[in-house]
């Protein structure tokens, strides 16, 4: 156990300061916004277990939502079930950003919804790949 926990040290980065040298996409992460969107992040409250968020695409792409929790990330179109997530990529070293669900989306009005989250409120931001 005590291995275990030494090996989990030393795999772990030393961090001085977060969020200080996120990549160009997720740049945004550290301004605040007032509706979820690209280019910042915005902090919502969870309601009946789950918070929501809503965003129209205008540009066919991959776009992800970053998230600063280990909870579940679903996208889902204005009709439908829930998108299926085109990749899970690394989150950068040294941030406050826990999850990165990466979707491949078409023009459009979405839904996000993350559940399975242990808080009361979720930091959330669209990036466009």
């Amino acid at each position: 156990m005590i291995l275990a926990a030494l090996a989990l040290a030393v795999a772990a980065p030393a961090c001085e300061a977060y969020d200080t040298a996120l990549p160009r996409a997720l740049a945004g992460w550290t301004r605040t916004g007032r509706r979820f969107d690209t280019g910042h992040s915005v902090t919502l409250p969870r309601r009946n277990g789950t918070v929501r968020a809503t965003v129209r695409i205008r540009r066919a792409g991959i776009y992800g939502v970053a998230l600063d929790s280990a909870a579940w990330i679903d996208v889902y179109p204005e009709r439908g079930k829930a998108l299926r997530p085109h990749s899970e990529p690394r989150v950068p070293a040294c941030s406050t950003i826990r999850k990165i669900v990466r979707y491949r989306l078409r023009p459009g009005a979405y839904r996000v919804e993350v559940t399975r989250l242990k808080g009361t409120r979720a930091r959330l931001m669209l990036v466009r790949y």
